[in-house]
C-alpha cells in the first residue's frame, strides 16, 4: 500500500520495521542474473544498493537468503523459498497488469525450454525470434536434443514430451499430433530396387535409431513399418538421420513437418504407412503459473497451433 507521501509500505515484522515487498525484486534479480553485478545493471542501480537491500531483507526475515562465496551469490534453503514467493508475487502483479490495464507484461529472467532434437532444431528454434522481440528482456535456453527432462531437478521449465508422464508433479497439455512416413533421397532411390508395396522393402537399406540409446519406445518406428527390417546406418540424433537420408544413404522414417523442408526427398508408400505420434507441453505444478514460463508455454502452443497443417504433411 502506498502511505500519504506515495512510498510503498508493507507489513510490519517482528522487530517492528516495516518489510519492503521491493525488497524482493533484488533477490529475484540475483537469482536470475547469477551475480550482484548483473542485477545491478538489470535494476539499473549500483553495486552497493543490491546488497543493502539484500541485506535489509535478510534482517527482516531473520534468515540468510544467500552463502557469499567467491564464485558468486548462492541461494540457501531459506533463500529459495524467498525467492519462489517472489517469482509468485511477480505472477500475481503481471497478471493483474494484463487484466486491468490491457498493457503487456515487463517480464525478466530465464526460461529453459526442453525439446526433442527435431522439433527444437528443425522447428522451434527459427521460430521464437517473434517472442525475443515481445519480451526482449526475457532470455530463453533451448536444449534440443533425444532425451527425457526432469522438470522436478529443474533441468527444464517447459519439455516437449513424446509421452505424458503417468506421476509426479508434472502438468501438461496436448500440443498437437503429428505424423510421419517413409522418405529417400533420388540419390538413393534411382539406383536401388523399385518399391511397388510393403513387401518389398525388407530388401532396402534403411536408416534408424540405436535402439539400447531410444529415450522413449514412442521413436521405434521401423518395427511398426515392417518386422522384417532393421536399420544400416543409426543414430540417436534425429537431425544426423536426415542428413544421412539427403545423402542417400537410404529410407528413414521422417516427421512430416522436417521432411517436407527438403522438397528433393520423396516420399514412400505415402498411402500404404503413415505413423503418429503426439506432441505434448510439459511444466512442474509449482511453476507453471509464473508469469515468465506461462508466456512461453502459450508462445509455443500459438505457434504450434498456426501451422498445424506442417505437422500432418499437408
Amino acid at each position: 500500500m502506498l502511505d500519504q507521501g506515495g512510498k510503498t509500505q508493507g507489513v510490519n515484522t517482528k522487530a517492528g520495521n516495516p518489510l519492503d515487498w521491493d525488497d524482493f525484486r533484488f533477490v529475484l534479480a540475483i537469482v536470475r542474473g547469477g551475480s550482484v553485478s548483473a542485477a545491478a545493471k538489470q535494476l539499473g542501480v549500483d553495486h552497493a544498493t543490491v546488497i543493502r537491500r539484500v541485506d535489509r531483507l535478510e534482517g527482516h526475515l531473520s534468515a540468510k537468503l544467500f552463502d557469499r562465496r567467491k564464485t558468486g551469490y548462492l541461494l540457501t534453503e531459506a533463500g529459495q523459498r524467498v525467492a519462489d514467493s517472489a517469482e509468485a508475487m511477480e505472477s500475481t502483479i503481471v497478471a493483474n497488469q494484463e487484466a486491468v490495464g490491457g498493457s503487456r507484461a515487463h517480464l525478466t529472467g530465464t526460461v529453459r525450454i526442453g525439446a526433442p532434437d527435431g522439433f527444437g532444431s528443425h522447428f522451434l528454434a527459427s521460430r521464437l525470434l517473434k517472442f525475443t522481440e515481445r519480451y526482449p528482456d526475457l532470455d530463453l535456453q533451448l536444449v534440443a536434443t533425444a532425451r527425457l527432462f526432469s522438470l522436478s531437478k529443474r533441468e527444464a521449465d517447459i519439455a516437449i514430451s513424446l509421452t505424458m508422464p503417468k506421476e509426479g508433479r508434472v502438468v501438461g497439455r496436448k500440443l498437437l499430433d503429428y505424423s510421419l512416413g517413409l522418405y529417400a533421397a533420388p540419390a538413393y532411390l534411382d539406383r536401388a530396387p523399385a518399391i511397388k508395396g510393403r513387401s518389398d522393402l525388407p530388401g532396402h537399406r534403411f536408416v534408424g535409431y540405436i535402439e539400447e540409446l531410444l529415450f522413449t519406445p514412442e521413436l521405434d518406428y521401423l518395427p511398426q513399418v515392417s518386422p522384417k527390417i532393421s536399420a544400416k546406418f543409426r543414430s540417436a540424433n534425429l537431425i544426423a538421420q536426415l542428413n544421412a537420408t539427403l545423402a542417400g544413404f537410404g529410407i528413414a522414417v521422417l516427421p512430416h513437418f522436417m521432411a517436407t523442408a527438403h522438397p528433393e526427398l520423396r516420399p514412400v508408400l505415402p498411402e500404404e504407412i503413415t505413423i503418429s505420434r503426439t506432441f505434448w507441453l510439459l511444466m512442474h505444478a509449482d511453476s507453471k503459473d509464473l508469469a515468465r514460463i506461462r508466456a512461453v508455454a502459450d508462445y509455443i502452443y500459438e505457434t504450434v497451433e498456426s501451422e498445424r497443417a506442417l505437422f500432418s504433411g499437408r
